[in-house]
């Protein structure tokens, strides 16, 4: 049966939503204050990441911390305020990352990502973008022979237990593949499943004009003001008051504000990142994690990007591109980098959840409401995937992969 449908942000998420219940018939409107795919979606490395099995884990042994600590790593940065402020969540996610534990909650994440690229695929037809990807994988470079076994080790066992696929290189075939390089490194992981798409902020408008040519609706407005109703919910738009018997909250980084509003209690925190294109230099054939550094470098329409680690921060706080400079810094004695496009570096934040699983599902305090948020690094990656579990939940069909892994009631009402 058709239903009135509320869905608020407009990134890869909630414009995936919307255009999965759209495609299914229901009347959808997607209201955001800003145009669709101009945040986090905007701002990511832009790959779909196949490979992606096991979301990123906190380290636990002591070298590592302690460098993190001292602020040694590019990998992770951190402002002592706002580590303070979600030193609880931390505390849940290292606790998640222990051994066992992240290995079921990898089996579980591993359900969804299984789907990234097929479901991305559907929409790449319709929506006509596929002039934007290009399926020729993902590169994770390695600068010394030691990373470099121990990541083929690690890549034969996810090949081993997802069915992921990927090719090894020396040094001397990542030279032939990536002839810019200066330096010789040890060699890559070519994981062969993964995706890269040259705007990452157009294949989402694409997404998002496909819904609109489906009969969606998409309005400017307040996600503040979105609030429950005798008949449902309600928001406030630039074109007036907007009701739906349902709402979707798929706010990304401002997701926490709302549902604590709302009464909802959840593990989220956000850790912000930073990219920076340059052009007139040299560039890279196929997107890279420079894996002993903890930046990415992906040839994209603007020019060649560089994206950075996590830095742990208030979201509004003052922008300190730390880990841009040392990152720019590395690439450059990788490649002749060319100079940077933009006179200051884009700053994001990623929205993350303490068990490293995204939040999706029917929310347990209220009739009507339903969660999409928390993908940590890859909302870009899961959002068609997690689209289409939403509408199965909402429609209240069997799911096509299990959801109880990531329902909003596994924190407790």
């Amino acid at each position: 049966m058709a239903q009135e449908i509320l869905v608020v942000g407009a990134g890869m998420v909630g414009v995936s939503a919307a255009l999965e219940l759209t495609l299914r018939g229901h009347a959808v409107t997607l209201v955001d204050r800003r145009a669709p795919g101009q945040e986090t979606s905007y701002g990511n490395a832009g790959v779909i990441q196949r490979e992606a099995v096991e979301p990123y884990g906190m380290p636990r042994d002591i070298g590592t911390l302690l460098s993190v600590a001292l602020r040694r790593s590019l990998d992770v940065h951190y402002h002592v305020g706002g580590l303070l402020s979600v030193l609880p969540q931390l505390f849940r996610y290292w606790r998640a990352s222990a051994p066992e534990r992240h290995r079921q909650i990898s089996r579980q994440y591993a359900s969804l990502i299984a789907h990234a690229t097929s479901e991305h695929e559907r929409y790449m037809a319709l929506a006509d973008a596929q002039d934007l990807v290009r399926k020729e994988g993902l590169r994770l470079v390695y600068r010394t022979p030691q990373a470099f076994d121990q990541a083929l080790l690690d890549s034969e066992r996810l090949q081993r237990e997802y069915g992921i696929v990927f090719a090894p290189m020396d040094g001397d075939a990542l030279s032939a593949a990536e002839p810019a390089f200066r330096i010789a490194l040890a060699g890559a992981v070519h994981w062969l499943d993964s995706w890269s798409v040259s705007d990452p902020g157009a294949l989402v408008e694409r997404y998002a004009g496909l819904f609109q040519q489906q009969g969606g609706r998409l309005l400017v407005g307040n996600a503040e003001s979105l609030r429950e109703t005798a008949s449902g919910w309600q928001i406030d738009t630039t074109q007036g008051t907007v009701d739906a018997a349902h709402a979707v909250v798929a706010l990304g980084p401002w997701a926490a504000q709302l549902t604590r509003r709302l009464g909802y209690r959840l593990p989220l925190f956000v850790k912000r990142g930073y990219h920076r294109h340059y052009t007139g230099g040299a560039s890279v054939k196929l997107p890279m994690l420079d894996a002993e550094r903890g930046y990415v470098l992906s040839p994209q329409r603007r020019g060649l990007r560089l994206t950075t680690g996590a830095e742990i921060a208030h979201q509004d706080a003052r922008p300190t591109p730390h880990q841009l400079t040392g990152a720019e810094a590395e690439a450059r004695g990788l490649l002749a980098l060319g100079e940077p496009v933009e006179a200051d570096p884009w700053l994001g934040s990623r929205p993350c959840c303490a068990d490293m699983k995204p939040v999706i599902g029917r929310a347990p305090l209220h009739k009507g409401l339903w969660f999409n948020f928390g993908h940590g690094h890859q909302g870009f990656t899961l959002g068609p995937a997690s689209a289409r579990l939403l509408a199965d939940l909402i429609e209240d069909r069997a799911p096509y992969t299990d959801a109880q892994p990531f329902s909003p009631a596994r924190f407790g009402a």
